[in-house]
């Protein structure tokens, strides 16, 4: 079980890359061109967030039944700091009118998300886009 959650949290993170990548190329058109806030936005935004706690769920379980080598700490944290920044706006824009909400917070917050990621990725000795087994 814990080889399929551990292929799960791995793979997982192709998902993440996609619909964040989606979700910043959204957020990037609607500020060019300057257009009202809309609900895809606030979908691609809240499904890329989703995502990214789910794998910040699935690493914690992955750590409490024993996966952990000290590596892991700088991996955890900056995964913890992607999943915060991916959230923050979502937040914010909860209490915001409607009228007030622009795509710049996600566009940031997206990027220092993705930006995160990689920096994840990295403290633990592997790249983005590199598969290695277990």
């Amino acid at each position: 079980m814990l080889t399929g959650l551990l292929h799960a949290h791995s793979g997982l993170r192709y998902l993440v890359l996609v619909v964040g990548v989606l979700a910043l190329a959204w957020a990037v058109i609607g500020h060019i061109r300057g257009v009202p806030y809309d609900r895809t936005m606030r979908g691609l935004a809240s499904a890329f967030a989703g995502l990214l706690h789910f794998q910040v769920l699935l690493g914690f379980i992955l750590i409490v039944t024993g996966r952990f080598y000290p590596a892991l700490i700088g991996h955890i944290f900056l995964m913890l700091g992607a999943a915060a920044a991916a959230q923050v706006p979502l937040s914010v824009f909860r209490r915001r009118p409607p009228e007030k909400r622009t795509y710049l917070p996600h566009v940031i917050s997206i990027l220092a998300a993705l930006g995160l990621v990689w920096a994840g990725v990295a403290a633990i000795g592997r790249g983005i886009l590199e598969s290695q087994v277990f």
